[in-house]
C-alpha cells in the first residue's frame, strides 16, 4: 500500500477533531440529565440529538483513524492524536458556556507549534502494513506485560501519584498497540478485501486491546492528578508508536542532530497539556469523557 503522508496527517487530524467534537457532545448531553446509568439512561440519551452527533462523531474518529494508518507510517499518525485535547477543550468551551482562559491558548498554541517541529524533525517515513508473527510474538509479549506490569504497580503503591502515572502509562502502550493492529488489519482490507480483514488474528486484537486501553484510561483519570496521567498517555502513545514503527513495519524516523528539536517540540507539547490542565478547570469533566 502507497504511503501519502499529507493524506495521512490530514485524516489524523479529522480523527483528532471528530473524537473531540463527539465526546464533548455526549458530555453534554449527559450533562443536561445529570448522574446516571443502566439502560433507561442510555435510552433516553439516545432521543438527544447531542447524543446522537456525539456517536457520530466517535464513530467517525474511529473511520478517520482507519484510513490515515491506511495512508500513512503509525509513528506519523500516532502522535498527531495529541490535537485530541486542544480540540476537546475549544469545542467543549462554547458548548459548556465556558471561556478558554488565556493561559489556555497559550497551551493550546504550544501543543500544536510542539507537535509541528516534532513532526517535522522526526519525519516518520517508509514502512509497510504487515509485519510476520516473528515480530509480532515478542512486540505482544512487551506491550501487554508492560501493561500488566503498570496496573500491577497501582495496585501495590496506592499513592495517587503513581497510580494515575502508571495507568496512564498502561493506557498509552494499549493505544499504541491498538493502532498498530489496526494499521495492519486495514492493510489487509485494501490489500484482499472484507474477507481478509475478517479473517485476520488482528482485527479481533485491536477491538479488545482498544477496549482494553479505554478501561485503563478511565481508571487513570480517577486515580490521581491529569497533571500525572495526561502527560504520561501522551509521551507514552507517541513513545511506544515510534518504536512499534519501527520494530514492527521497517518504518524510519531521523536521528543524529534532529533529535535536538525533535526533544525541543516534544518539550512543548507536555509543556503545552501541563498548561492546559493547570489552566482550565473545567478540563477534568471534558477529558473524562474523551475516550
Amino acid at each position: 500500500m502507497g504511503g501519502v503522508p499529507a493524506l495521512a496527517v490530514l485524516f489524523a487530524v479529522f480523527s483528532a477533531a471528530s473524537n473531540a467534537a463527539g465526546t464533548a457532545f455526549q458530555r453534554k448531553a449527559a450533562a443536561k440529565l445529570g448522574r446516571g446509568g443502566g439502560l433507561r439512561f442510555v435510552l433516553t440519551l439516545a432521543h438527544d440529538p447531542a447524543w446522537l452527533i456525539g456517536i457520530a462523531g466517535v464513530t467517525g474518529a474511529a473511520l478517520f483513524q482507519a484510513l490515515a494508518l491506511s495512508f500513512g507510517a503509525l509513528a506519523l499518525v500516532q502522535p498527531v492524536f495529541v490535537l485530541e485535547l486542544p480540540f476537546a477543550l475549544l469545542i467543549a468551551a462554547p458548548l459548556l458556556h465556558r471561556r478558554l482562559p488565556r493561559a489556555g491558548w497559550a497551551g493550546v498554541g504550544a501543543v500544536v507549534g510542539g507537535l509541528v517541529v516534532f513532526l517535522a524533525s522526526a519525519a516518520p517515513t517508509g514502512g509497510t502494513d504487515q509485519a510476520p508473527m516473528s515480530r509480532w510474538a515478542p512486540v505482544l509479549a512487551g506491550c501487554l506485560g508492560m501493561m500488566a506490569a503498570a496496573v500491577l504497580a497501582a495496585r501495590h503503591w496506592r499513592t495517587p501519584v503513581v497510580r494515575a502515572g502508571a495507568l496512564g502509562s498502561a493506557a498509552a502502550v494499549g493505544n499504541a498497540l491498538t493502532a498498530a493492529l489496526l494499521k495492519s488489519a486495514t492493510g489487509a482490507f485494501a490489500d484482499h478485501g472484507p474477507g481478509a480483514f475478517f479473517s485476520a488474528w488482528q482485527t479481533y486484537g485491536f477491538a479488545l486491546t482498544g477496549i482494553a486501553a479505554v478501561l485503563l484510561l478511565e481508571n487513570a483519570l480517577q486515580a490521581g492528578s491529569l497533571a500525572v496521567s495526561q502527560p504520561a498517555l501522551t509521551i507514552g502513545d507517541a513513545g511506544v508508536s515510534l518504536l512499534l514503527g519501527v520494530a514492527l513495519f521497517d518504518e524510519t524516523v531521523r536521528t543524529g542532530w534532529w533529535l535536538l528539536p525533535e526533544l525541543l517540540g516534544l518539550a512543548a507539547v507536555i509543556g503545552g497539556v501541563l498548561t492546559l490542565v493547570r489552566a482550565v478547570p473545567h478540563i477534568q469533566e471534558v477529558v473524562r469523557s474523551r475516550k
